[in-house]
């Protein structure tokens, strides 16, 4: 007897096809089962889902239904409440339900037949049961917790959240994970835990440390990651191991959200402020958010940690009384220090309106790096922007190297005499002269960390090392400069090399981007310096003070983390506002001050998370067409959307804006518009956006729209 069967597959929210098709099975299959089965001319992929589109297979011609291919036995079906998840993620981010679903899933599943998965499985097995798994030990090496942390930890144990851990850098947040998630796994023995992480630099440290606290106690296989740096094979191993439950502990990125774990007890999200939480592709959705309502959906409890929150959880995590739904913890000391202001670093503002013109360092801050390396502590400078120098000019006739293919500069690399373009990738050697004029003296303009690199190291020239002298230095060993960006870590293990370097004092200064600003603990460091921080105080994003705020103090996090070094630890800011509002807030670690002005500002101003937002970002082959479809589309939405039955009322709570370029109109010579939609009202906005679909497909075949390449909808958007 054969049974019909609603099969979800990969299909794109806008296609006319649908996501959930309908197969047929000689056995009948559990929704949540993996099944391999024919779509058009290939074999796909596909999860047997519930019977939302059985209804339509009524009206199918059953000679017309295919049949599935094969189950992907072995494998438990996915539980209910993830399909849920993958639902609501679509419906919420306005994408098909088998994308969201589909991509969550490793991709070596949709690449595997049955009988391979099933080889696959077997292989693992027998591997796992050679493995040398040790018993698990009774007794677990767990430090003692200051009282700020045991008081948190009781919090989280007698209350069920969703909690916010506001934590100041070098307070033991970590240490609050590992306790929380030795108490659940403990509690249950089937229990599961989820950690996540901003990047995936940040992963293998924090992988160390759960490994030695938990390998010991649930064996090797207890702890896994899922990150996109992983091959495929590893990746579908971790997932497996999830998937199964012999996993207790998932680390991982965005991505690890998706993750499917059948006992899942507690999730953990690190610097949850970090906008790399946010995609920025496909279905742009938020980890973080969908981490909370992961676990109301779980029974789960979700701890958000951050030294400083995203506005959005902060405002959340305000008082019940006035509407908060997050649990606000509080730890402002750092671990070994007498009060919470004895172990945060002193901010010192440099005004450089009062040093020499185009001067780079400030002679203050040249002789505190000096007088730090000469007591063997080592200092971290901070540019937020790789390269030599963001572009490359000529005096005579002004001709800079701009990108043929994107409307942004190539950025000059010194280190291999190149320009490259950090939006397409499009690389040549520099010129010998200008290209247009053909001066030979074309000069670099601004700066990037490879610029700062040499200029320490030849400012600092004369300075050696303590306790150095050898027969092959007579005099002492030269200062050493390290620089750690996105440039100098792009081979493989290039930045565990150089991070371990940096931990074992064989670097004096470091330098780097915002990839050694978080997450690191650095316990030499007792100096960190901001060159040029100023351009985000002026920026056109409303959230770029936020950003910068919680970039600098996370980078003076690093400062001072090791408690007999911390009273002497500073952290210079080089700014020419050095009386600017933020500036003042960090001063004084203030963060509550800083979030309370800018929560002020933007309720005045109707911003989030006081209203909802969303973009639709539309790609053409022309930025006419581009803009076109948008405002097109706009005037479809109160001409046709208001001629609906009951709609009026939605309209009324959403502003349209008219369309424009984005920031950077052309990348590889696609152009690029967008038009931002607000409401005060989150439903309204949803709701809006599931009706406004079917214009938009309508629109994009008018005329005037001929060239649209593709339209995306980022509801929550981070960067407008």
């Amino acid at each position: 007897m054969s049974h019909s069967l609603g099969v979800l597959v990969h299909t794109p929210a806008h296609a006319r096809l649908g996501s959930v098709l309908t197969y047929q099975s000689e056995c009948l299959l559990p929704s949540g089962t993996l099944v391999r089965v024919p779509l058009g001319t290939r074999e796909t992929l596909g999860v047997v889902w519930d019977g939302q589109a059985m209804e339509a297979s009524e009206a199918v011609d059953p000679a017309k239904v295919r049949s599935v291919a094969g189950a992907l036995e072995g494998i438990a079906p996915l539980r209910a409440t993830w399909q849920q998840l993958v639902t609501f993620a679509a419906h919420y981010y306005q994408r098909s339900v088998g994308e969201v679903a589909l991509a969550a899933l490793p991709p070596q599943l949709r690449d595997l037949s049955p009988a391979q998965m099933q080889r696959r499985l077997q292989r693992g097995t027998s591997k796992t049961a050679r493995a040398d798994t040790p018993a698990p030990s009774p007794v677990s090496d767990t430090p003692a917790l200051s009282p700020e942390q045991a008081h948190v930890v009781a919090q989280i144990d007698s209350q069920n959240g969703p909690f916010l851990l506001f934590g100041a850098t070098g307070s033991g947040k970590t240490e609050v994970y590992l306790h929380c998630v030795h108490t659940v796994l403990a509690q249950d023995p089937g229990a599961q835990a989820m950690v996540m992480v901003p990047e995936i630099n940040l992963t293998p440290q924090l992988e160390a440390r759960f490994k030695a606290r938990f390998v010991p106690l649930y064996g090797e296989q207890a702890v896994v990651s899922l990150h996109s740096g992983m091959t495929n094979p590893q990746r579908l191993k971790s997932w497996l191991a999830a998937h199964s439950g012999a996993a207790r502990i998932v680390l991982g990125t965005r991505m690890a959200v998706f993750a499917s774990l059948p006992k899942l007890q507690l999730i953990v999200v690190d610097e949850e402020h970090d906008p790399s939480y946010k995609s920025g592709e496909g279905a742009r959705y938020s980890a973080r958010d969908l981490a909370v309502y992961r676990g109301r959906l779980e029974g789960a409890k979700v701890l958000l940690g951050s030294a400083t929150p995203s506005l959005e959880s902060w405002h959340q995590s305000r008082p019940a009384a006035e509407g908060g739904r997050y649990l606000r913890l509080h730890m402002p000391s750092r671990i070994g220090a007498s009060t919470a202001a004895a172990g945060l670093p002193l901010v010192r503002r440099v005004d450089m309106n009062h040093q020499p013109r185009k001067a780079v360092f400030s002679l203050p801050l040249l002789d505190a790096i000096k007088e730090r390396v000469a007591r063997g502590e080592q200092c971290m400078v901070f540019l937020n922007r790789r390269g030599y120098a963001p572009v490359l000019h000529c005096t005579d006739c002004d001709w800079k190297s701009e990108c043929p293919n994107c409307s942004a500069f190539r950025v000059f690399h010194k280190i291999d005499r190149t320009l490259r373009c950090h939006h397409c990738g499009f690389t040549e050697r520099v010129p010998r002269a200008c290209p247009a004029c053909g001066n030979p003296d074309i000069t670099p303009l601004g700066r990037g960390t490879e610029q700062l690199e040499e200029q320490l190291a030849q400012l600092l020239a004369d300075v050696r090392r303590p306790h150095s002298i050898s027969s092959e230095f007579p005099e002492g060993e030269p200062l050493r400069v390290a620089r750690i960006d996105a440039d100098s870590t792009r081979l493989k293990g290039a930045l565990e090399s150089q991070l371990a370097a940096v931990h074992a004092g064989d670097v004096d200064v470091l330098v780097g981007t915002q990839m050694i600003a978080k997450g690191h603990d650095f316990r030499r460091i007792t100096l960190v310096a901001a060159v040029n921080p100023d351009g985000a105080l002026f920026s056109s994003d409303f959230r770029a003070p936020e950003r910068l705020f919680s970039l600098l103090m996370q980078a003076a996090g690093r400062a001072g983390r090791d408690a007999s070094l911390g009273g002497n630890s500073e952290v210079w800011i080089q700014t020419f506002q050095p009386a600017h509002p933020l500036y003042a807030a960090l001063k004084r670690h203030d963060y509550p001050a800083f979030a309370a002005q800018q929560l002020q500002e933007r309720e005045q101003a109707g911003m989030p998370p006081f209203c909802a937002q969303a973009l639709v970002r539309a790609d053409a082959r022309t930025q006419e067409a581009a803009q076109a479809f948008l405002n097109a589309a706009r005037v479809g939405a109160h001409t046709d959307m208001s001629q609906w039955e009951g709609w009026s009322e939605v309209l009324a709570q959403v502003t349209l804006y008219p369309a424009v370029p984005m920031s950077i109109q052309r990348v590889a010579n696609i152009e690029r518009a967008q038009m931002l939609l607000e409401s005060p009202s989150r439903a309204a906005l949803q709701r809006f956006l599931h009706g406004w679909h079917s214009v938009l497909q309508a629109t994009r075949t008018r005329p005037e729209c001929k060239g649209l390449i593709r339209w995306a909808i980022d509801v929550d958007p981070l960067a407008i």
